[in-house]
């Protein structure tokens, strides 16, 4: 049996406490890459508006917001056309927003339901 020798023990011991040091400092230096990207104003706003988007009361406010929008503007051009009157123009105006608002407001209940009943 070979006699244990404390001097390469510690060798060792220094070796691999040497491989780690260098291990971690590779992860260090990743991380600090990582950070400096994550760190970037567009890639902050990239964060931000991807969180907004898969929350499911912004995809609820953003559908109902078009819909709204769209019915409105539907309404004002099948009940006004296309006209050169500077009357009727803001008069359709008027009536696509008070339109588009009772729509929203309406499929905003519609989808409050929706996501209670899930």
């Amino acid at each position: 049996m070979k006699k244990i020798n404390q001097t390469e023990i510690l060798k060792e011991t220094i070796l691999l406490m040497k491989m780690k040091q260098a291990d971690e400092l590779v992860q260090l230096k990743d991380q600090y890459h990582y950070t400096i990207e994550s760190l970037k104003p567009l890639n902050l706003i990239k964060n931000a508006f991807g969180q907004m988007a898969t929350t499911s009361e912004f995809k609820g406010n953003i559908l109902s917001n078009v819909i709204g929008i769209s019915t409105g503007y539907l309404a004002k051009k099948v009940l006004l056309g296309s006209t050169h009157n500077p009357i009727k123009r803001i008069l359709g105006t008027l009536l696509q927003f008070v339109i588009t608002n009772v729509v929203t407001k309406h499929s905003d209940k519609s989808t409050e339901e929706n996501s209670q009943n899930i």
